[in-house]
């Protein structure tokens, strides 16, 4: 068993009318923008790579934030900086919430903008401040990111896909302006290994998918991991919590015997309160992806 294994279920696509909106000015904004953010979730940040970012990208600078650092290793985080590092890219780890690694992008941006101003100045115009746009997947934490980076509360921020509806100016300073997007997921979520942890982490809307198919997948994820990586586990994280052990019961089994176990058999009840603990936290920093080796 792998964890990044296939998953052969039906998620539907979820792709509401303000999305596919968004996504039409985005197309119209990013003419005007200097530098882009790009914003993942680092228990997914291969999932949570739109497929047309480096379209929208083409030339223009690209930051690459990897979000919610709190909810992986330290060890992984390595991992995954020199696994960028290898593809040529330089991967920017914060914690939007709390404020860790927002300096780092903010000088990132700007540094983008230099460049920018020196060609504004060889052509005798005055320098202006520069323009960046944050995107990603729903959820992913663009507007925490960008409150941070202004030091206050501007645009709504919550733990759930879908809030920001329009794209807003914000200006940063007088050197940085960010454009903040909603979430832009693909048309079509051809990939369903990446679909499914989608689910898992919330970066989807929750109408898209079943809550059992994708508990139990969460499950088999965990069982491919302490299986091929266990140093990146110190242990079994299900067992220690709900005292039902994993690793001999695919998902689907798993499920059925914990939902006896704690949960008077509810399925749909065990289903929800397993995803929900892993996205709290409560069963310590789970990763749903490694670096590709």
């Amino acid at each position: 068993m792998s964890i990044n294994q296939n998953y052969k279920l039906n998620v539907i696509q979820w792709y509401p009318g303000h999305i596919a909106k968004a996504e039409k000015n985005l197309k119209e904004q990013l003419k005007r923008v200097d530098v882009i953010l790009e914003v993942r979730d680092a228990r997914i940040p291969l999932a949570t790579n739109h497929p047309q970012t480096n379209e929208w990208v083409g030339s223009k600078p690209k930051v690459l934030v990897i979000n919610r650092l709190d909810m992986i290793s330290s060890q992984l985080r390595s991992l995954w900086i020199e696994w960028f590092k290898d593809q040529d890219q330089v991967a920017y780890f914060t914690n939007a919430q709390h404020g860790q690694g927002i300096p780092a992008i903010a000088k990132a941006a700007q540094a983008a903008g230099v460049e920018l101003n020196q060609r504004r100045k060889d052509r005798g115009m005055l320098p202006r401040p520069v323009r960046a746009v944050v995107i990603g997947f729903p959820n992913v934490g663009k507007s925490a990111l960008i409150n941070r980076l202004l030091g206050k509360r501007v645009v709504e921020s919550a733990a759930r896909p879908g809030v920001t509806r329009q794209l807003r100016w914000v200006r940063i300073s007088e050197q940085l302006e960010l454009l903040d997007a909603p979430g832009v997921i693909p048309s079509r979520l051809e990939d369903q290994n990446a679909a499914v942890k989608l689910a898992i982490c919330d970066d989807i809307g929750e109408a898209s998918y079943d809550n059992q198919l994708v508990a139990a997948a969460f499950i088999d994820i965990i069982n491919g991991l302490l299986e091929s990586h266990p140093h990146l586990l110190p242990a079994n994280p299900l067992f220690s919590r709900y005292e039902v052990d994993s690793i001999i019961h695919t998902g689907e089994t798993y499920l059925h015997i914990l939902a006896e176990h704690r949960y008077k058999g509810d399925i749909e009840r065990t289903a929800r309160t397993l995803v929900t603990d892993f996205r709290k936290g409560l069963l310590g920093n789970i990763p749903l992806e490694i670096p590709p080796y």
